[in-house]
């Protein structure tokens, strides 16, 4: 049986006689250029947000770091003085010029003297070097940074090289507690070997609120009373 081949039809005329059309894709098994454009756009934004997202996450990162190094740094300060006050002791030293300095001396009028200076005891002496367990103590603001500073020797010996504590420092403020519990906010005491029985340090540092902390400091001597004024009299 022959066939006539105008009634062949192909698949897109039959598709069509039954009222189906091929879409332009699968007609061109494609996509188009604006397709295109608009996948790449989609990429490059979602790339951009990845890229954003991770540097937020490196900053965030870098600045939890940089607290906690601060707080760090604020916890050995504590420390380190929290361990030199709780072992005053009520000794008089001699400066190198050989004036006499009281057991504790403190001074809040700028970077030409130490904010405080005292003698502490407890030294280690693991080499059995020929020295005293006792060790004059420093403290300074100098150049923004709160500094120790120790000497070898009590009386008349040069200073050894400061170590830095904190930086950023802007101003260091103290108060004393007395024997009768009152704060003062300069030690000047009767006796010169009278120590405080507390110390308040506050420390503001450039972009920080200030930072106060309080120390125990070490028994000392009691104060004597003061002499009446017909004390001794016949």
């Amino acid at each position: 049986m022959e066939t006539n081949g105008s009634d062949e039809k192909t698949p897109s005329a039959r598709s069509a006689q039954q009222g189906f059309t091929a879409s332009p894709r699968s007609a061109q098994q494609g996509f188009t250029l604006i397709e295109l454009l608009v996948a790449f756009m989609i990429f490059a934004m979602l790339a951009a947000a990845g890229v954003l997202l991770l540097g937020n996450s490196v900053s965030a990162q870098a600045q939890v770091k940089a607290r906690l190094d601060d707080m760090a740094a604020v916890q050995r300060a504590g420390g380190a003085l929290a361990g030199d006050l709780g072992q005053a002791v009520p000794r008089i030293t001699r400066t190198e010029a050989g004036t006499l300095a009281p057991a504790f001396w403190a001074h809040d009028g700028g970077e030409g003297q130490p904010v405080m200076q005292f003698v502490r005891g407890g030294w280690d002496n693991l080499g059995d070097l020929p020295r005293p367990s006792l060790q004059k103590v420093e403290y300074w603001v100098r150049q923004g940074r709160l500094e120790r500073r120790t000497y070898a020797q009590l009386d008349g010996a040069a200073g050894d090289d400061p170590a830095a504590l904190l930086e950023n420092v802007e101003a260091v403020t103290l108060r004393f507690r007395d024997a009768q519990g009152e704060w003062r906010e300069d030690w000047t005491p009767t006796q010169p070997d009278l120590l405080p029985k507390a110390v308040e340090m506050s420390v503001t540092r450039t972009g920080e609120p200030a930072v106060t902390l309080q120390f125990l400091v070490a028994p000392g001597p009691a104060e004597k009373p003061a002499e009446t004024a017909g004390a001794g009299g016949a």
